[in-house]
């Protein structure tokens, strides 16, 4: 587990740094097409570059096809999951800021350690 805690400070980087890009890349084709077709395209790139920040700066691993080609499903259960987390906690009466807290407390790990099983496999 004390190896873990490294690669997950840099998991959290590697996120900010994602995030931080995704987002100017959104707000720059935003001025030239409309918004859910940047959020698509700039969603699309967030995964590749997810990809190549967790292999080479997180978890310092071997790019193989077969690993590119899993990795987009760490996304699809981590939207699962969030979904799930947010309908839950709403319905228990979470208001929705409290509640997308609790979602990202529980997947930004759940995504490091499906991340980790990947690309580390």
């Amino acid at each position: 587990m004390q190896q873990s805690w490294p690669q997950f400070a840099r998991f959290l980087i590697g996120g900010g740094l994602n995030t931080a890009f995704t987002y100017a890349a959104f707000l720059l084709l935003n001025l030239f097409i409309e918004a859910v077709a940047a959020y698509t395209i700039v969603y699309i790139l967030g995964i590749a570059i997810s990809y190549l920040l967790n292999t080479y700066f997180v978890f310092k691993a071997r790019s193989t096809l077969s690993k590119a080609l899993r990795f987009p499903v760490v996304y699809i259960i981590q939207y699962i999951l969030g979904v799930a987390i947010l309908s839950i906690l709403l319905e228990y009466g979470f208001d929705s800021h409290v509640a997308m807290l609790g979602v990202i407390f529980v997947s930004v790990p759940v995504t490091f350690l499906i991340s980790r099983a990947i690309l580390k496999n």
